[in-house]
């Protein structure tokens, strides 16, 4: 069952803190989950948060670290020292070590470093450090099991057992050669059912899945959805292996980009959240909003530019947000497919295929639409001409944003560009522009203007 902080429970530790009942709130605490500890302490202020965290062990307080929001994060992180720090990262797996260390100025990281207790902890944070962040590389962690292909199964048992004691979960056991270059991956079924004095070199599996350490975090996830992986190995460029991606990491990255890609879709331009400042908030928003509004301004002279054509015929001009709203639907909804389609791997690039099922699908919907919109405009205003030129515009206007919604993506992914920004604004505004150009040429071509 899901935990949730009651007002009870905030009521509770507020008050052992004020009267610091110290044992009292390793009580409460001691049996929850980092991640419900966490969701606590940002429910307190910042003086009690800090007071919890210090209270509580560092092998759990290191957990909870990485369960913070940044901001409260950052804020207990400032009121330590670089030896209560290093203790907290002594407590953690080196790729989640280095997060945090990421996110502190220079001359603490450094005073950090130096107070960290296991040298060769220091020195893989050190080396994790130097990735980037959004590599595999800046991903993986230094903790896993690996094995030389020249050893026979007694001494693969008797080092795993030794290397497992740094190892929180054993994913996979990776198998090297005696240049540490990875040769392919041992299975634990294997190992339990051969000889002791079989050669690992005999036995172990071929085919396995890796990842360079300059290869993209997205791509990474990629390929670990795509088969299905708890964990990767990753390697440098001589192919030795320096380290492993797990699933949990993974996660982030997906997350990460899915509140990206939404966030564009909106069309807010840079990573915000609900608690940033109205400073932020606002600079994250108003590009696309000034964008938008240019354009729709550009939009208003098309419609100036074709005042004689509507005082004429007065109802193709009720009928323009109809066209603009059902154009920026087809549209989002054509580039939301191909955008998700990119995004898992199921469409690479252009495919005539896919283009003609797309064209199809909107050329049915969009003459459902254009039978309805004709039969009604003729039942309200007796105008069937109107109505029928009304009707093909629709149409055609339709099928201009579903080719629009369908390549833009496609050429944006093309072009190392994040399609997700079709997906919202950029649509629906160009639609506006060009619809309505459509709109108005279609209906004075079919009324002889």
């Amino acid at each position: 069952m899901e935990f949730k902080v009651s007002k009870d429970l905030i009521h509770q530790l507020e008050e052992h803190i004020v009267n610091k009942n110290d044992k009292e709130l390793e009580v409460l605490l001691n049996d929850l989950h980092h991640a419900d500890i966490a969701e606590i302490l940002d429910e307190l202020d910042f003086d009690e948060a800090t007071y919890i965290f210090r209270v509580l062990d560092s092998d759990k307080t290191a957990e909870i670290l990485l369960e913070l929001e940044d901001d409260l994060r950052e804020n207990i992180l400032s009121r330590l020292s670089p030896k209560e720090i290093a203790e907290e990262l002594d407590e953690l797996e080196t790729n989640d070590a280095a997060d945090i260390i990421g996110e502190l100025s220079q001359e603490i990281k450094a005073e950090v470093i130096s107070e960290l207790n296991d040298v060769e902890h220091a020195k893989d944070i050190v080396e994790l450090l130097r990735y980037d962040e959004n590599s595999a590389g800046g991903l993986m962690g230094k903790e896993l099991v690996k094995v030389n292909e020249n050893w026979n199964v007694l001494t693969c048992v008797k080092e795993m057992r030794i290397q497992a004691e740094n190892v929180s979960r054993v994913h996979s056991i990776y198998v090297v050669d005696d240049e540490n270059r990875l040769k392919g991956r041992l299975s634990l079924k294997d190992l339990l059912t051969t000889s002791t004095k079989t050669q690992i070199g005999d036995i172990y599996i071929r085919k396995l899945n890796f990842v360079n350490v300059d290869t993209e975090d997205v791509e990474v996830a990629r390929i670990m959805q795509k088969y299905d992986l708890e964990a990767i190995p990753v390697v440098d460029e001589l192919g030795r292996l320096v380290g492993r991606i797990t699933i949990d990491d993974i996660v982030d990255v997906i997350k990460d980009e899915a509140d990206k890609d939404y966030q564009l879709a909106a069309g807010i331009t840079q990573d915000v959240e609900s608690n940033d400042s109205v400073l932020e908030l606002t600079k994250a928003r108003l590009p696309w909003l000034l964008i938008g509004m240019v354009i729709e301004i550009v939009a208003s002279f098309v419609l100036k530019g074709n005042e004689d054509v509507f005082k004429l015929h007065s109802t193709l001009i009720i009928f323009v947000p109809l066209l603009s709203a059902t154009a920026g639907n087809i549209g989002v909804q054509a580039s939301a497919i191909v955008v998700q389609g990119l995004a898992n791997g199921t469409l690479k690039e252009f495919s005539r295929g896919y283009f003609t099922k797309e064209i199809t699908v909107s050329m049915i919907s969009g003459s459902i639409i254009s039978l309805l919109l004709l039969g009604y405009h003729s039942i309200m205003y007796q105008q069937y001409l109107v109505g029928f030129a009304i009707s093909i515009s629709m149409i055609v206007v339709i099928l201009f944003a579903a080719t629009l919604g369908t390549l833009v993506p496609l050429f944006l992914h093309k072009n190392k560009i994040d399609p997700a920004i079709a997906t919202g604004p950029f649509i629906t505004t160009t639609n506006d522009v060009f619809g309505i150009m459509l709109y108005f040429g279609v209906a004075k071509l079919i009324l002889g203007f």
